[in-house]
């Protein structure tokens, strides 16, 4: 039997949902990228151990500190220190198997979309607030596989900037000039999106011009596109049972950059 549903080797942790061994690679990768010089926040109460599992715990859950610092008979204003001190240093240790634009092969077709990370209203971050989902946050674009895998995802920018504008500045794009004229089925063709991204040389669906209707063929050709688009729809959701980047940020918006690293890099290295 395990001790207060921390997993085994092998069984998930109940609260993080990685393993022991996982969570003990971490603090090896975390001790050798410090070089032994871990932060003083939880040392005393918690250790490297159990302060990774409160991270992991605030990151999968977006728990209240007030309820972490029961769940780990601490403090709040130490759950804070250990959040502060600790989110960086997952995300700087992991952050080199999280693939950038330039590590994807430029021959392989992805599905892309964009994703609003909740957070706060800051009254001097007005830029976070985008008007059709009503309520402020982060865009992240977001690209998988046309198996389903997530392969991508960009640096955040400001909720207000719109998906096409924040794809152009991602990186992704830039390479051989693309075009919309390739069945989505073939294997060398652009990425695909949805209709947001129309006129940036991806796959999109066609749109209905005002007063005509959608030829037989531009209605197929949409159907084929939506056939492919759901995949990342899927890996959205699932990147997305990280409730940190599904229900409202809680923490300081400065330290929303790391916290988005720290997830990735926790799913690339561990759960893909």
């Amino acid at each position: 039997m395990t001790r207060n549903n921390q997993g085994t080797g092998r069984k998930p942790d109940t609260i993080t949902r990685l393993t022991r061994t996982q969570i003990q690679d971490l603090c090896r990768r975390i001790h050798a990228a410090t070089g032994g010089d871990l932060p003083s926040a939880g040392s005393r109460r918690l250790g490297p151990h159990q302060s990774i599992r409160l991270v992991l715990a605030s990151l999968r859950h977006n728990l209240e500190q007030e309820l972490l610092a029961e769940l780990f008979g601490i403090s709040q204003p130490t759950v804070s220190r250990v959040l502060s001190a600790w989110t960086p240093l997952i995300a700087g240790a992991l952050e080199e198997n999280i693939p950038t634009a330039d590590d994807l092969d430029p021959d392989t077709r992805l599905i892309v979309d964009g994703t609003l990370v909740p957070c706060w209203a800051w009254r001097d971050k007005p830029e976070l607030h985008p008007g059709k989902h009503h309520t402020t946050g982060v865009n992240l674009q977001v690209a998988c596989t046309l198996a389903g895998r997530l392969a991508w995802a960009s640096d955040p920018l400001p909720g207000r900037v719109h998906d096409a504008r924040a794809l152009s500045e991602s990186g992704l794009l830039e390479g051989p000039g693309e075009t919309t004229t390739h069945d989505p089925g073939s294997s060398s063709a652009p990425h695909i999106a949805d209709k947001g991204y129309v006129g940036m040389g991806l796959i999109t669906p066609v749109k209905k011009l005002p007063g005509l209707p959608l030829s037989e063929a531009d209605k197929n050709f949409n159907r084929a596109i939506d056939q492919i688009r759901w995949r990342i729809e899927q890996v959205i959701a699932h990147l997305k049972t990280w409730k940190t980047l599904k229900t409202r940020y809680r923490r300081p918006i400065d330290a929303l950059p790391d916290t988005i690293t720290a997830i990735l890099g926790i799913i690339f290295t561990y759960t893909l």
